[in-house]
């Protein structure tokens, strides 16, 4: 990631892809509204620790230059604030939304240098997010990037809600268990986590470092 960001200009349009395996832990620096800082878990995180979410926001968001933006997508559990991007897309059911302000009480910015950082999450920071075979037939894939793709091949990524709301009716509308491929072992460390309503079927999320219209903001890469 430090190498992603390296000479980054105006002008630049990069894309953040991560699927895989999430987590949260106790946040004791009052940056964050629900008490728990969101982490990635890479390969070797049980020996070398899991990223957390000001990492990510140091690493990725704050040296973000005007002119320059960052597309993130991350399929991961517990993903919905994965960046700590100071604005939140709260969406219904019907596609009316909301911007909530997740600037943290502590004052700390974690916004970018100027720059445009838009992050389509796998599901809300107290919700799992799944693998499964049953959206592909083919493969097992995580339900939330295989439903951006859907929305793209399928015409409905014209602006970032047109995507935010197609990602969550394809979601939503599944027949498939989406839970039942959640590995046992993983649930014990979300467990150790914290959270409640882990249960609860995946809610692909939007934030951003700046609020916008979602329904006239054009989807671009």
């Amino acid at each position: 990631m430090y190498w992603f960001m390296q000479g980054v200009k105006a002008g630049d349009s990069l894309v953040f892809h991560f699927s895989g395996h999430g987590s949260q832990e106790r946040n004791y620096t009052s940056d964050e509204i629900d008490g728990y800082d969101e982490t990635l878990c890479p390969l070797d995180y049980e020996t070398k620790g899991e990223i957390v979410d000001d990492e990510l926001n140091a690493t990725l968001v704050r040296p973000l230059p005007r002119g320059a933006k960052l597309l993130a997508l991350i399929d991961a559990c517990h993903s919905g604030t994965m960046l700590d991007l100071p604005y939140f897309c709260r969406m219904d059911r019907t596609g009316r939304y909301v911007w909530e302000d997740h600037r943290p009480l502590s004052g700390s910015w974690k916004g970018t240098s100027g720059g445009e950082v838009i992050l389509f999450s796998g599901c809300d920071d107290h919700q799992l997010s799944s693998d499964t075979e049953c959206l592909s037939k083919v493969a097992s894939t995580g339900a939330m990037t295989f439903s951006f793709i859907q929305a793209i091949e399928r015409g409905q990524g014209t602006t970032y809600g047109s995507i935010l709301k197609a990602i969550k009716s394809f979601i939503r509308n599944s027949d498939c268990d989406l839970g039942s491929n959640i590995s046992p072992c993983l649930l014990t460390m979300l467990t150790i986590g914290g959270g409640s309503g882990l249960r609860s079927r995946q809610e692909p999320q939007l934030t951003a470092n700046e609020p916008f219209d979602v329904y006239t903001k054009k989807f671009s890469l």
